[in-house]
């Protein structure tokens, strides 16, 4: 029995942390290039969205991811016109990006399907097929994606004018880097991959899309890179930590029980993940350091 729950909290923390991957990932390239990115929760919610729909309408889960990292794409190039372009604040357009994707879904769901809540159920054969014991292709697309990212930023010229835009983009340029668009690239690189993470969640994990379905995992995904010092490795292990605390949090529900013989309130065993969050940002925030003109625009001198 005790092999049996290993196994099944191993397989589970691995798919809680898939969706968390792909963000994190996701959040490195922009933020590597010095454009904060708040908005991975609603560009996961986008992908989210618009994956299950096109799940749903063409009864092809790769047609769905595809549509789904689209709609990232567009969301993302948006949130860096508004970033780059007129350099508005990143952490306020990222907010308005969030809150825009948590009704706009809604608003489309119920006139479209006459159901606000969730859009119609995918048809189990549709979904994402599962490999090794319920780990999922896109699972494994996840882990393959950490060591192409790891590559791509030390070993890459393009790696490499992408770290110069994030740390001293006045030298970058000097040396014939165009920073703004290197920084256009990985704001638009950013919204794809946290777009795939969300439509992980609704046609990999799930079976439709419901409001809010990524519960702050863009937000967690975020913690996890800042966790990481904004390096591709440390990202999948702390992606992987926080998705171990969240497959606990299930595999716990209704074993651990009180003093008193009665259950522990699901809210506090949900309230793990978060908890954790907030404590791991409070004691290791302050040893890392952030690319130095990450959140600062940047404005070409003529």
């Amino acid at each position: 029995m005790s092999e049996i729950f290993t196994f099944a909290l191993l397989f589970a923390a691995i798919r809680s942390a898939t969706p968390l991957i792909f963000a994190g990932l996701g959040g490195l390239f922009s933020e590597r290039s010095g454009v904060i990115n708040i908005a991975l929760e609603g560009m996961m919610l986008a992908g989210a969205f618009t994956g299950a729909v096109v799940t749903f309408e063409t009864g092809n889960p790769y047609v769905g991811l595809l549509a789904g990292m689209l709609s990232g794409g567009v969301l993302a190039f948006l949130y860096a016109i508004a970033c780059i372009r007129f350099e508005a604040d990143q952490v306020v357009a990222g907010m308005a990006i969030n809150f825009l994707m948590i009704g706009l879904p809604s608003l489309v769901s119920g006139a479209i399907y006459d159901s606000a809540g969730s859009t119609p159920q995918i048809d189990k054969a549709d979904l994402l097929p599962n490999l090794l014991n319920s780990i999922s292709i896109a699972s494994i697309g996840a882990f393959c994606l950490v060591p192409l990212t790891w590559y791509v930023i030390y070993k890459t010229p393009f790696g490499l004018r992408l770290r110069a835009a994030g740390e001293n983009p006045g030298a970058a340029d000097a040396a014939g880097v165009k920073v703004l668009g290197m920084r256009y690239v990985a704001v638009v690189i950013s919204g794809l991959l946290a777009a795939a993470g969300g439509a992980y969640l609704s046609i990999g994990q799930s079976s439709l899309f419901t409001i809010s379905m990524t519960a702050g995992r863009g937000f967690i995904a975020l913690a996890a890179l800042i966790l990481a010092k904004w390096r591709p490795l440390p990202v999948l292990l702390a992606c992987l930590f926080f998705g171990f605390t969240e497959a606990l949090t299930i595999q716990i529900q209704g074993v651990i029980k009180l003093p008193s013989g009665e259950d522990i309130p699901v809210q506090f065993i949900q309230m793990i993940p978060y908890v954790l969050t907030i404590i791991v940002l409070a004691g290791f925030i302050g040893t890392s350091r952030a690319p130095k003109a990450l959140g600062l625009p940047y404005r070409k001198e003529n």
